[in-house]
């Protein structure tokens, strides 16, 4: 686990190749197929090294909820357990790490009659005034919801009105934890100001990649919009809008880069309160020796 910009795929590429391992990726944003750059996702040389599980699974157009990501990981561990190699899952949605390992909440399936009177009244009062009606049914999940999250927003009214019980009562009943015994490891560096560094610098290496290019082919297609979760993604909303002409190009790199610190912020904040970690420093050179080590004495 770890950061964005941390330097996990790279460590986990060395551990590839020291140990019987086979990747799974835990990113919300690498299912997406045709988002390869602002995604950071694993290059065809890195895969080559090391593939990489659960990458380009869907469309932008479509949605890949923690529940998806919990099956199709589960699929993918009992596979390479049976072959008797070690899962070795790498990536940074900590939400992903947090229902494969707990379990799931019983929360009812999505209903479109709903969800589509839901987004009609949106359009007619606006998403603040939708806030409001979560802040009096369920103020804890108001609270963790911002105004300007239509999904998660959408999904908690959604539920209420389904079910008649709120978002925050339904999550209190965990599904089944993971059946399997976990070594978990976080990568950051010590030093906040050097993941801002590494940030940045990764950001400006996207665009000198052909990141502006790939969202322009993505704005191009027609189909997609600033609200679906794909293009929601850090970085490519700041890229969606500087080409819709709402920014310039040095503010969208500059937003781009808050944005990204704003996710690793969010991102070392679930890592602080979890539990059974082994913390390790970016750059480092002993990382693989210290999770080599640790496996043999486990």
């Amino acid at each position: 686990m770890g950061p964005t910009a941390s330097g996990k795929t790279a460590l986990a590429i060395e551990l590839a190749k020291r140990l019987p391992c086979d990747i799974i990726s835990v990113d919300s944003a690498l299912v997406y197929r045709g988002m390869d750059i602002g995604t950071a996702k694993p290059t065809a040389a890195e895969q080559a090294q090391a593939p990489h599980r659960l990458l380009d699974l869907i469309d932008p157009t479509e949605a890949y909820s923690a529940a998806d990501f919990r099956r199709d990981a589960l699929r993918e561990i009992e596979s390479i357990v049976a072959q008797g190699r070690i899962p070795l899952l790498v990536g940074g949605t900590m939400l992903y790490y947090k229902a494969l390992l707990e379990g799931l909440s019983p929360l009812p399936a999505a209903d479109p009659l709903i969800r589509q009177a839901i987004e009609s009244e949106a359009e007619q009062i606006g998403w603040d005034a939708l806030h409001a009606q979560l802040q009096q049914i369920d103020p804890v999940s108001a609270t963790r919801i911002h105004p300007n999250d239509p999904q998660r927003l959408s999904r908690a009214l959604e539920v209420y009105r389904i079910s008649g019980k709120t978002l925050t009562e339904l999550t209190q009943t965990k599904g089944e934890q993971l059946p399997y015994r976990t070594l978990q490891f976080a990568i950051a560096p010590t030093d906040r100001e050097l993941l801002r560094q590494r940030i940045a610098e990764r950001y400006q290496l996207m665009l000198s990649q052909g990141f502006e290019q790939e969202v322009r082919a993505l704005y191009q297609r027609g189909d997609l919009n600033a609200d679906l979760p794909s293009i929601r993604c850090v970085g490519y909303r700041q890229m969606w809008e500087y080409l819709e002409g709402k920014m310039s190009y040095d503010e969208m790199v500059y937003r781009g880069i808050v944005a990204t610190c704003q996710l690793a912020k969010r991102q070392m904040t679930w890592l602080r309160g979890w539990e059974n970690v082994t913390w390790l420093e970016t750059g480092a050179v002993n990382n693989a020796d210290i999770v080599c080590q640790s496996i043999t004495s486990a």
